[in-house]
């Protein structure tokens, strides 16, 4: 059975860094899109970064320059480093996986950035 696990977030304060994690298990993510997307409280659910299967990169122009998505194929994984956070970052972060015209969900991780 294919899941989506991702992991890696936390309570930080304003300007710090926090790294996500996008595991998957029963298929490989080393050729796939891979995106994060989030959703803030009373929001709708937004893409921050995409990784395409030939490892081109997207992002929100909120988030330019300040995170960076990357393929760990070791870890079948797809990382998501963000940097200098701020309290607008805050939300569950979700990874979605395109994997051969299915669409694949994890259950998401909390980021919440304090003042």
């Amino acid at each position: 059975q294919v899941r989506i696990v991702e992991s890696g977030g936390g309570l930080v304060q304003a300007g710090e860094s926090l790294k996500l994690s996008c595991k998957a298990f029963e298929i490989t993510l080393s050729n796939v899109a891979v995106a994060w997307y989030r959703q803030p409280p009373g929001k709708e659910r937004e893409l921050v970064a995409i990784i395409n299967h030939d490892d081109e990169t997207h992002y929100a122009d909120s988030v330019k320059g300040r995170f960076t998505i990357s393929r760990d194929n070791t870890e079948n994984a797809v990382n998501l480093q963000m940097t200098s956070l701020k309290l607008e970052d805050a939300a569950p972060y979700y990874c979605n996986v395109l994997y051969f015209g299915l669409m694949y969900w994890g259950q998401g991780t909390q980021v919440t950035v304090s003042s």
